[in-house]
């Protein structure tokens, strides 16, 4: 685990200022550090980077870069390679040196050339310069667990696991990309594969780059919607089967992100999937796993006191601490520092607090991470199925609504949960619903402008298409891709290509570096993921229980009334927040004056927006949990303007 960085560049990047770049990531590697120039051809140099975050083979010999004995490849490598002992037997010709995984990617590549990525499972950014050929290679996972960005300056490439590193290249000049804020105030994440930088770019999950003099080839190697369509063509015929299966893959899944010659623990809410992970763990452990879970003093946001219950029927070495909101407070002006683009999902301050206490006591930690994507978790999936069920009432709904009533349109009569229903008309976004006003809000902190264009039909500005404005649509018009018809299986993998790629593991990843410690997401691994495709979704969502396999699994090791309760979760209240301790700051960064000096919100709009939100907490427009969403988001936005733009 690690932090990588580098270019491929005819401009002159000099050692120490590599080093400077890469010194901006210590956090991510604080055990060791390294830095190799290499001449390549028609005037390029390749320079390769990575500060060190030791987890297997703490000696010397997992130094990056590493490179084969011949000196004809060399690799950066930021994760870990879960089958690395399997495809050390599968590539027994290679001279190994080390105990550490990095080494499998080298033979693997001598092996299988651009194809290596195909053999290797687990989390992983990975640069990687063929002398011979003069290709350099950027690979990243197929989830998308670990990041990486690259800036395309003409015929020269910049790359990070981070924005710091290319923020501080020189010669980089760092201008927003104001066409994706809209999207990013609505969705309060930016994915993949844009950032908020013109020209930097995040290599997409499961997608190679190759880059050579000059010219840029990309190319897809995993992804969500052929994974699934494969998989899917091939459905387990029996619950006992498939029950078996799942349990049999998960069981190996945790035994393989065991490996480490590190402290390893995991964290534990009390849910099903954090616990269900714990038990295979505990299962897989001579000695009492160390588990960890963070405490609230509020009664509607604690599971503390249940994670305890999980923890002593396991029989872990729990550890768990109560904050209380001040805690939280404190963390909210050094979330910009390791969140180097503007995100807003408000439990990254519990998460970050999470992964501070489990590093006092271990390196690695196991979470449950992508149990409610994969196997229909989310509360979102009842809403859509209900969705679906309404959808052609609505469209005539929609049909009469579009008469007079007096001076407006019937349907803005009609309750608001009507016309949510009744709007939604687009296929490419049907599970998406949601309130037009939020996302003509949200494009109006740019556009300066609520109103609709009579021209431009109602299903683009759902969409978010302003016409000519050029900026993307809030939503993700892409759910005719996936060629499903039920409205939750969709989302369930527009989530798995955007939400937890784009939100869910950013939150993870930042917020574990944070604390040099590593986070590994057993249910990600790429042969459970496969697996769950291959399970009929009635098992998954089974007589409206929400991942119903997967509690199943979870009920053969602990107790059903220590895992049945609504789920709470992480979060923060930020409305209180924002209209309270953080609304001096809000009121400071929606000035008109300042608005327009920044040059990048419409000054007039945003600044009455938020005054009108702050001001009008009993009613009124910009009010309500949705309006707070977006007023976060623009708090956030403003924090990282003020920590990398001033």
């Amino acid at each position: 685990m690690c932090g990588i960085c580098g270019y491929i560049s005819r401009n002159r990047i000099t050692e120490d200022e590599l080093t400077a770049m890469n010194d901006t990531m210590i956090h991510r590697g604080p055990d060791d550090n390294g830095v190799e120039l290499y001449p390549g051809k028609d005037g390029y140099v390749i320079g390769f980077a990575q500060r060190r975050l030791s987890i297997l083979d703490l000696s010397p010999l997992g130094h990056q870069p590493m490179s084969t004995e011949d000196g004809r490849i060399s690799v950066v490598f930021n994760g870990e390679i879960y089958n690395f002992l399997e495809l050390k037997e599968e590539l027994k010709g290679y001279p190994f040196k080390s105990t550490c995984d990095t080494e499998v990617i080298l033979a693997g590549y001598l092996k299988w050339g651009a194809k290596f990525a195909d053999h290797i499972h687990g989390m992983f950014a990975i640069a990687l310069y063929d002398r011979e050929t003069q290709d350099v290679y950027l690979v990243r996972d197929r989830i998308g667990k670990k990041p990486l960005y690259y800036w395309l300056d003409n015929v020269n490439l910049v790359f990070g696991s981070e924005l710091k590193p290319i923020m501080k290249c020189p010669g980089f000049k760092p201008e927003i990309r104001k066409a994706i804020i809209p999207r990013y105030l609505y969705q309060q994440y930016i994915n993949a594969p844009e950032s908020i930088f013109e020209n930097v770019y995040q290599v997409e999950p499961g997608q190679m780059i190759i880059f050579n003099n000059g010219n840029t080839t990309k190319y897809k190697y995993w992804d969500i919607k052929t994974a699934y369509k494969k998989n899917a063509a091939n459905q387990v015929e029996s619950y006992e089967e498939a029950k078996s299966g799942l349990k049999k893959r998960l069981q190996k899944s945790v035994a393989d992100r065991m490996i480490a010659d590190v402290p390893l623990g995991a964290f534990l809410s009390g849910g099903y999937d954090s616990s269900l992970i714990t038990a295979l763990a505990q299962e897989n452990s001579k000695e009492p796993v160390k588990t960890f879970s963070i405490g609230f003093n509020v009664p509607e946001y604690n599971e503390a006191e249940f994670a305890r219950k999980v923890a002593d029927h396991l029989g872990t070495d729990h550890t768990e601490l109560y904050i209380d909101e001040s805690e939280m407070l404190d963390l909210v002006e050094s979330i910009p520092a390791y969140y180097d683009e503007p995100f807003a999902d408000e439990s990254e301050i519990p998460t970050m607090l999470v992964c501070k206490l489990a590093r006092q006591k271990v390196t690695v930690a196991l979470s449950g991470d992508g149990g409610d994507e994969f196997f229909c978790g989310y509360n979102i999936y009842e809403n859509v199925a209900q969705a679906q069920k309404l959808d052609i009432p609505g469209a005539i709904v929609n049909g009469v609504g579009q008469f007079h009533f007096g001076s407006e349109k019937l349907l803005k009569k009609m309750p608001f949960r009507v016309q949510v229903v009744a709007d939604n008309r687009n296929p490419e976004t049907k599970t998406q619903f949601s309130s037009p006003s939020y996302i003509l809000s949200a494009h109006a902190f740019i556009t300066g402008k609520e109103e609709m264009d009579e021209r431009i039909s109602i299903d683009r500005y759902l969409n978010g298409d302003f016409g000519k404005s050029g900026l993307y649509p809030c939503k993700y018009p892409i759910e005719s891709s996936y060629g499903v018809s039920d409205w939750q299986i969709r989302r369930m993998l527009l989530d798995m290509d955007t939400y937890l790629p784009g939100d869910i593991l950013v939150k993870m990843d930042r917020a574990s570096m944070k604390y040099s410690l590593e986070c590994r997401c057993p249910i990600m691994d790429t042969e459970v993921m496969e697996y769950s495709f291959s399970i009929p979704h009635k098992y998954k969502f089974m007589n409206g229980d929400k991942k119903h396999i997967l509690k199943d699994i979870a009920y053969d090791y602990i107790p059903r009334e220590l895992l049945d309760r609504p789920k709470k979760g992480f979060g923060v209240p930020m409305d209180a927040w924002l209209r309270g301790p953080l609304r001096d700051k809000l009121i400071d960064y929606s000035d008109v004056n300042f608005l327009k000096r920044q040059e990048v919100f419409n000054a007039e709009y945003t600044s009455h927006f938020i005054r009108n939100y702050l001001e009008k907490g009993d009613g009124g427009p910009a009010t309500g949990a949705n309006f707070s969403k977006l007023s976060w988001s623009f708090f956030n936005f403003q924090q990282w303007y003020e920590k990398y733009m001033k």
